[in-house]
């Protein structure tokens, strides 16, 4: 009997499984229908030896304290700080449109204060900001919307952004200094063997037992059990009773040159040209020296796993209806992006695994006492990053 069936070994499971069976001294049966632990941030090393992210590149980031100290006891860290450019009108500039990305796109020399009036002379007022076409029009008018957004976003998302909430071009901040990174938080770094030895080490407990290429739906009802966390999809937990909630899949290829390096940065945008949205060459998040690089190509999907829900009004209402469910179910625990159709960084899943840790906690009490599995732990067959 296990006390826990914790159904995806991404960040939201692999944070629980530790704490459950560290704190409270639980067995936990973590289960994955992928081959390995580690969600879309599973790393791995290549058939050339490069260590690529399989799922597109995952760039830690957080203000946090917490949440680094919470990480720090499963990996050493190398300092990363991101910068994308985006290839527009035949020059790759840099992303979040700054003052060099002006300047040289438009040949000019403006300072950060007469950037910030040039904007203004061509941002156009919309009275109630709704969609991420009003999100940028009004800040920066339409002629860069057209560049850098419009078709990058109906790439990505299949919609015009006329059609998507604004949450959606929100993310991404217009700069009137010559700061060239992509995030501005406090702490930026990526683990020093990579994802996947983290999460290795992160389930490395006796209390722990691991088994991927396993579905839960097969398992519910054979493997016995007191109480479960989910962290897939929502609307499958409840077998699509009220249809099927939307989400953008990708698709990645991933291919090796034979040259030391492709390009000036680890992701290069396509706003304006190609099918595909952007590539990304690995060897500048994680340091490695090889003679060969690996670069991946991201083809946004209609079909394929999920990985972005769609934020539509219509979308979140029907994402309530599945949440009502979810909360009269008795001894499961909801969490992560998919379980709370969200879209998170990999900090705030942590955030919120610990958080519904904590009150996991005080929900049940005292913690039983500790007791070792009977199952020996197990842990991904898959190629240990670094």
């Amino acid at each position: 009997m296990y006390d826990w069936l914790i159904v995806g070994a991404g960040f939201a499971g692999s944070v629980l499984a530790e704490r459950l069976a560290r704190r409270r001294g639980e067995r936990v049966l973590l289960v994955d229908r992928r081959p390995h632990v580690g969600g879309n941030a599973y790393d791995r090393l290549d058939e050339a030896g490069v260590l690529i992210h399989q799922y597109g590149p995952h760039i830690f980031h957080t203000n946090s304290e917490a949440i680094v100290d919470y990480l720090s006891a499963f990996t050493a860290w190398r300092p990363y700080e991101h910068r994308v450019l985006a290839m527009v009108d035949g020059m790759q500039v840099p992303i979040p449109i700054n003052l060099d990305t002006i300047n040289r796109l438009y040949g000019l020399s403006l300072t950060s204060e007469e950037l910030e009036a040039w904007f203004a002379a061509r941002a156009e007022p919309v009275a109630d900001i709704r969609t991420s076409e009003d999100v940028v029009v009004s800040a920066i008018g339409r002629e860069l919307y057209e560049k850098f957004f419009r078709g990058y976003t109906r790439k990505q998302w299949g919609l015009d952004p006329s059609e998507l909430d604004r949450q959606v071009t929100a993310r991404v901040p217009t700069r009137t200094n010559r700061d060239e990174r992509y995030f501005t938080d406090t702490f930026q770094a990526m683990p020093a063997q990579g994802y996947t030895r983290m999460f290795e080490r992160m389930l490395d407990h006796p209390n722990i037992h691991v088994m991927t290429n396993a579905d839960f739906r097969d398992l519910r009802e054979v493997i016995p059990h007191r109480r479960v966390i989910y962290t897939g999809p929502i609307d499958e937990y409840f077998d699509f009773r009220f249809g099927r909630l939307p989400y953008r899949s990708l698709r990645f290829v991933h291919v090796t040159r034979d040259v030391a390096q492709h390009q000036p940065v680890a992701v290069v945008n396509y706003p304006q040209t190609e099918a595909y949205t952007r590539i990304t060459e690995y060897k500048h998040l994680t340091g490695q020296e090889h003679p060969k690089t690996s670069l991946t190509y991201e083809y946004p999907s209609a079909e394929g796993d999920p990985y972005y829900p769609v934020p539509r009004p219509e979308n979140q209402a029907l994402f309530k209806r599945y949440e009502r469910l979810a909360r009269a179910e008795t001894d499961v625990w909801f969490v992560g992006r998919l379980a709370t159709y969200r879209y998170y960084n990999m900090d705030q899943i942590v955030g919120q695994a610990l958080s519904a840790f904590r009150r996991i906690d005080t929900q049940l009490g005292r913690p039983a006492p500790a007791r070792p599995a009977a199952t020996p732990a197990a842990t991904s067959p898959s190629l240990a990053a670094g």
